[in-house]
């Protein structure tokens, strides 16, 4: 249980102690500035400690931001100040320099949780301060002030707001209004009964798989009811966001979880779709395989744009004036959020597809769909990337190297080869089509010469910093060569069971590469050495399917693939678990729909 501290002169008929305990607060009253500090010291050194003003006029919702929020060491409202384990030193710290100072004195008329706060901020302590909207949150300084703002609480339902907030302020089309309406009041339903965010997303996951099962009969009535579940997960999928932001249960694990899940259902529905059409005998394999490329290399895109483009200086673009001035006209907003096929969108579009046509048409449709979003917002960063001025730091050069993945060999070429031969983007952009030349060859091992001369151009590409215009685009590329090569050589090799192989390889290392993608969000870098040097590096995997390709028969070389899947998931799994169940791993919350 966390504490509060109760200071300053009690007001008869204050709902201060029962709103703390309301909260999960056991309530202390202090005498004075020292007696807080006391109490502060006596406090369990693992649990939440809270200074709140004992005049504090405010609504509930408005304590539960500042107090309860797990995301934070130290967190503040008008009147109130939180710290958690971690930030209980610099609390107590601030709190024994205003004793010192003989703030002590000044208890019955000044408010000491504000005068920590600002103690605080002049120590250049981080404080985090929710916005509170329309909430009420203040320390009255007599009783007319006190009356009014009781008025204030008595006009404004918290509990509406509650629920309100408890929405993504940026969400797609689709989302905002066909699931939202009535998913959040499912997320206060769960709240009511002490279901946790990350029930939720496990619910959500294993209706996916019921779905994906569903699709996988082949039936009519189980490409329905796939379409029905998958919906279904999708509500839960935003269920248990909504039920994270109205009752702050915020977690890394819960984090972690929501962003890998989502990736785990969709493609688990496509191979659930892609084995429902072989049941009726047609073989959509590399369809399937071709979406889940595209939409991995999409979110790539995405990425690696994000990484180059967040922290850089001088970051302003004719291209990006135009966009800001797009989101304030109203239509537009919504066309360019349903334009690029969010995720909200593509469900609901894979979910009617599924129910009323066939997985072909299917996955024709979602490709098209998702090859039109990929032009428009690559097009758009690409015009964005040459028409500003950014200056991109360290930090963005090695986060795009990191989400490059090269491996042993090709840190062993680069030092082999110690001139550059060119600007990153170009080298890698040469090493890709060097590499797609090869692969649509008659020639048997034009792909494995294709392959060595793409390695060359990853050890090259990473040889300077990524601080280039279009440097960004080296990871993308990177991807999309690797997954293409298992893709047309699963394809070529035109015997049964290549491409659900190829499907659980491409599925396994794209894991890896989102894992990537969320140990930097948190900073907390690369994964470790080891593991991109046993799965190989990018280069060294798509070298070694082109010399299997080579080497094997078509049934061996679907075999060597079945075995690469199942290795390459094993390690990358059993490591990315023990990351993120571990006590340093990060807090990664991503507020924005994902594409």
């Amino acid at each position: 249980m966390s504490t509060a501290i109760l200071t300053g002169q009690p007001v008869p008929g204050s709902s201060i102690e029962g709103d703390l305990r309301s909260l999960g607060f056991d309530v202390r009253v202090a005498a004075d500035a020292a007696d807080a500090e006391r109490l502060v010291a006596e406090a369990p050194c693992e649990q939440r400690v809270a200074l709140v003003d004992a005049r504090f006029v405010g609504h509930v919702h408005a304590l539960r931001l500042g107090l309860t929020d797990p995301r934070f060491p130290l967190a503040a409202v008008p009147g109130a100040v939180t710290a958690q384990p971690e930030g209980r030193v610099t609390l107590t710290r601030a709190l024994a320099r205003d004793n010192s100072a003989g703030g002590g004195t000044a208890l019955a008329v000044d408010s000491l949780p504000d005068r920590i706060v600002t103690a605080l901020a002049d120590d250049g302590a981080e404080v985090y301060r929710p916005e509170l909207g329309s909430l009420v949150a203040a320390v009255p300084a007599d009783p007319q002030a006190r009356n009014e703002a009781r008025q204030a609480v008595a006009d404004v339902d918290d509990e509406a707001v509650r629920l309100k907030s408890a929405v993504k302020s940026r969400d797609g089309f689709f989302t905002t209004h066909f699931i939202s309406p009535y998913s959040r009041y499912l997320a206060r339903w769960c709240a009511r009964r002490g279901l946790t965010p990350n029930q939720v997303t496990t619910a959500s996951l294993i209706t996916a798989l019921i779905a994906a099962a569903c699709a996988a009969t082949g039936t009519r009535g189980g490409f329905i009811a796939a379409g029905v579940l998958l919906i279904a997960s999708f509500v839960l999928d935003c269920t248990d966001g909504q039920l994270a932001r109205y009752s702050l249960q915020y977690s890394t694990l819960g984090a972690w979880l929501d962003a890998t899940f989502d990736r785990a259902k969709e493609y688990a529905y496509y191979a659930g779709l892609a084995l429902g059409a072989a049941r009726g005998g047609d073989d959509v394999w590399a369809l399937a395989l071709g979406a889940m490329v595209l939409q991995t290399c999409r979110h790539v895109v995405d990425f690696s744009f994000n990484e180059a483009n967040h922290d850089a200086t001088a970051n302003t673009s004719p291209t990006a004036a135009l966009s800001d001035k797009l989101d304030s006209v109203g239509w537009t907003v919504w066309v360019r959020r349903m334009i690029v096929l969010p995720i909200g969108e593509r469900w609901a579009m894979i979910a009617v597809l599924t129910a009323a046509t066939t997985p072909r048409i299917t996955f024709y449709a979602l490709l098209i769909g998702c090859a039109f979003a990929a032009t428009y917002t690559t097009a758009g960063r690409v015009l964005r990337s040459l028409t500003r001025k950014a200056r991109r730091t360290d930090r963005a050069a090695q986060a795009l190297a990191d989400l490059a993945d090269n491996g042993p060999l090709a840190g062993l070429l680069s030092r082999v080869a110690r001139a550059p031969l060119g600007a990153p983007f170009l080298v890698a952009l040469a090493g890709t089509a060097v590499l797609a030349v090869a692969l649509f060859s008659d020639v048997t091992w034009a792909p494995v010469a294709g392959a060595v001369v793409y390695a060359i151009a990853a050890a090259q590409a990473l040889y300077r910093p990524l601080k280039g215009a279009l440097d960004w685009l080296v990871p993308p590329l990177f991807r999309a060569a690797e997954y293409g090569t298992v893709l047309i050589l699963a394809a070529t090799a035109d015997v049964n069971g290549a491409l659900p192989a190829a499907f659980g390889l491409v599925a396994a290392v794209a894991y890896h590469h989102y894992d990537t993608v969320y140990r930097i969000r948190g900073n907390a870098g690369a994964p470790p050495a080891w593991l991109v040097r046993a799965i190989g590096g990018h280069e060294g995997r798509t070298l070694l399917v082109t010399v299997l390709a080579a080497l094997l028969t078509a049934s061996q070389f679907t075999v060597a693939l079945t075995v690469l899947a199942v290795a390459v998931a094993l390690l990358v799994l059993v490591e990315s678990i023990r990351f993120w169940v571990s006590a340093g791993a990060p807090a990664v919350h991503d507020e924005g729909e994902p594409a």
